[in-house]
């Protein structure tokens, strides 16, 4: 019996570690640490604004801060019923009816690490066949399917979710966060961006909701 019960705690023990090291690390919840975290966050936000591609900012960012290897994101369907495009996006695409219109939404990961959740409104008769079979049968993200279209993007819309500090932190010291022993409280969705994607001849062919997760956090801080 005392064997067998070795064995039980054996296990156990190995169980519980093997979850310790695959869970998130967790920032601790002091100034420091909040102001750390929003210049990721503003980092990160700031990056995508300025790329061609989410998708390759998102792999950067993965590789840089050694969260998975390979540092590749897969895109993971996310089920329910298509959002039937706005007026505005139909102008906004160049197109006429809902109907040239295709809707894919996914959640954008790397390895373990959900960075974004994407809502996609594209034109297949603008990609090429190949591209709408992948966007079809596989996991491989929008942006780097459509890559040999030679993409940019136009961003119109940037939206803060999240602060980790309160309003007047910078003025009044006593609304400066600090539960020193304790872990960040950190949402799911940090930021939002909305933006329109054009093909090399100039031509709007998808528009993408982006919502970023806290996800692109999950890597252990530097202490």
């Amino acid at each position: 019996m005392s064997r067998l019960c070795a064995a039980v705690l054996t296990l156990a023990a190995a169980a519980t570690a093997v979850f310790a090291a695959q869970a998130p690390p967790r920032w601790p919840d002091t100034f420091t640490s909040r102001l750390e975290v929003l210049a990721l966050i503003q980092t990160l936000n700031a990056n995508v604004l300025a790329s061609r591609s989410s998708t390759a900012t998102l792999e950067a960012w993965c590789r840089d801060h050694a969260m998975a290897a390979p540092a590749e994101i897969a895109a993971d369907a996310i089920p329910g019923a298509p959002a039937t495009p706005s007026a505005e996006q139909l102008r906004r695409l160049d197109v006429t009816s809902a109907t040239e219109i295709k809707y894919r939404h996914v959640r954008l990961r790397c390895g373990t690490h959900v960075f974004s959740e994407a809502d996609n409104w594209y034109v297949p008769a603008r990609l090429s066949v190949e591209m709408n079979r992948q966007l079809d049968g596989t996991r491989a993200p929008f942006g780097r399917v459509v890559a040999p279209l030679e993409p940019y993007r136009r961003t119109f819309s940037m939206i803060l979710l999240w602060s980790p500090l309160p309003p007047g932190w910078e003025r009044v010291s006593a609304a400066a966060p600090h539960n020193e022993g304790r872990a960040m409280d950190i949402p799911a969705a940090l930021f939002e961006h909305r933006a329109v994607l054009y093909a090399s001849d100039n031509r709007p062919f998808s528009e993408v909701r982006e919502t970023y997760q806290r996800g692109i956090l999950e890597f252990a801080p530097a202490r």
